[in-house]
């Protein structure tokens, strides 16, 4: 990875090339906006460190030029002018960071590597983001990272014939998941079997999986063949598998063994080729600590792990998700539907979803068949009443995170860890001042790094930039309020 030094004074350049290098920087120098583009589209550097004052153009022409063309670098511009106003043009125009010459050589090294990592992680977020074989989405909808990176782990578990553990809260799309493996598999052309565990008595439990045969119990008028031999060449997938009684877990273990089956009843055996995906909304090391489910069997099973994330953690796929569900029942119930609003969609992102997709189907289908469209108001989402997040209009205080302030610890890092501090904020205030509270805070806990709070805040920098400005202006108009207030009492 390579670092491009636009710098049209040479002493200046070659100090900066001087002091990267010393920190095993690799860097280029060329001293006009022209050659810097003509370089920078011939592909092979990571970080720009760019003069806003070239021979040639401005250097937010520059900026500009690599925004519009998509090139992918990070710029750090390098300015004689200090002013907030300068940084926040620069930001607005998409560098990462800004430096005010003289830089020292630690300031420099520091935002440099920096930058260099921030553009190593968004070449690892883009291949992540973009799954090889899109059709391994079978069912799912959303495109955040939790999912892309299921999406991955379909690909790469299809292709094999081990078993299949997947976990996850319940509503969490377990069974989607498990077709959607089944059908970008080889096996794709022969039959699904779904099972689930849970919701057949104990009594006929075994009869389900492996048949039976003609007088095997009472009521058992012929032979039946069970879920595995319906699924031979194919998947059989065992819904909320941690619901088997221990006899019965010990007969799966036997024909995951030996691939064989026993009809309930029979004396024969039977040879069958399945592949086993099984699912629960139970953590399955707990279960075998607390002996409610066989070791032997969760090692038998637990080849190919699966976590599917809740629904809460997926960010803007909640939205995604509402959309969808509303276009699909909108057309099943012959309304018209063009949307939400944008309180509907705060309502949405803010609340809890303990059930998961399947919550979010319900209800939808609920506010599309008792309202009329065009656009879903926030009174429309009825089964959310109670449980949307408000804020109390009594005083009290809320503890809140902000990274760590260690030395050296990022804020993902941070967040990892746990080493978060915490920060009580005095409900009863304006949104501003807690505004204003938490984000200074934040700078603090980043060690007065804009571009990390920002992204610790998920906003853009510039915006950081433009507060700062605003409460430097308020804090000015307040020191000269009190003046005239105690020059007024002296009089």
């Amino acid at each position: 990875m390579k670092v491009l030094i636009v710098e049209d004074a040479l002493p200046l350049a070659t100090v900066y090339g001087h002091h990267l290098s010393r920190a095993g920087i690799d860097t280029l120098h060329v001293e006009t906006g022209k050659a810097a583009l003509e370089r920078l589209r011939k592909g092979g550097v990571s970080v720009v460190l760019l003069d806003l004052q070239l021979p040639d153009m401005n250097g937010l022409e520059v900026l500009s030029t690599i925004r519009e063309e998509q090139l992918p670098v990070t710029v750090v511009v390098v300015t004689s002018s200090g002013s907030i106003k300068t940084a926040v043009d620069a930001m607005q125009a998409g560098a990462y960071d800004f430096l005010v010459k003289p830089v020292a050589e630690e300031r420099l090294v520091t935002t440099t590597r920096n930058a260099l990592e921030r553009e190593t992680l968004t070449e690892v977020v883009e291949e992540v983001r973009q799954p090889s074989n899109p059709k391994a989405h079978h069912g799912f909808v959303g495109s955040s990272l939790p999912m892309t990176a299921v999406y991955k782990m379909i690909e790469s578990v299809a292709r094999s014939n081990a078993s299949v553990f997947i976990t996850g809260e319940s509503g969490t799309g377990k069974e989607v998941c498990a077709e959607a493996i089944h059908k970008s598999s080889p096996r794709a052309k022969r039959p699904f079997i779904p099972l689930n565990c849970a919701a057949i008595p104990k009594d006929l439990i075994e009869s389900e999986i492996f048949g039976h045969v003609k007088g095997a119990f009472t009521g058992a008028t012929s032979d039946r063949d069970g879920a595995a031999a319906r699924a031979d060449g194919g998947t059989l997938f065992l819904d909320e598998i941690c619901e088997l009684e221990l006899n019965l877990q010990a007969k799966l273990l036997r024909f995951l063994q030996s691939g064989t089956i026993q009809k309930v009843g029979s004396d024969s055996l039977k040879k069958i080729d399945v592949r086993i995906v099984c699912a629960t909304n139970r953590d399955p090391l707990e279960e075998v600590e607390a002996n409610r489910f066989r070791e032997d069997l969760y090692y038998r099973l637990h080849v190919l792990p699966i976590g599917l994330p809740p629904l809460r953690a997926r960010g803007a796929d909640i939205l995604e998700l509402a959309r969808h569900f509303l276009t699909q029942f909108a057309s099943e119930e012959g309304k018209q539907f063009d949307g939400f609003s944008v309180e509907a969609e705060e309502a949405l992102m803010a609340h809890a979803w303990a059930g998961n997709v399947r919550e979010m189907q319900n209800t939808i289908r609920n506010l599309v068949v008792l309202n009329e469209g065009p656009i879903v108001d926030v009174d429309m989402l009825s089964t959310l009443q109670g449980r949307v997040p408000s804020a109390s209009r009594n005083s009290g205080s809320v503890p809140l995170q902000v990274p760590s302030p260690q030395q050296g610890i990022t804020p993902v890092a941070a967040a990892a860890s746990g080493s978060w501090p915490s920060l009580t904020l005095a409900l009863g205030q304006s949104f501003d001042t807690l505004e204003r509270q938490m984000i200074e805070a934040t700078i603090d806990a980043c060690g007065g790094s804009l571009p990390k709070t920002a992204r610790v805040l998920q906003v853009s920098p510039s915006t950081l930039y433009r507060k700062k400005e605003i409460w430097a202006a308020q804090d000015g108009e307040s020191d000269e309020d009190e003046e005239a207030e105690l020059s007024e009492a002296e009089l």
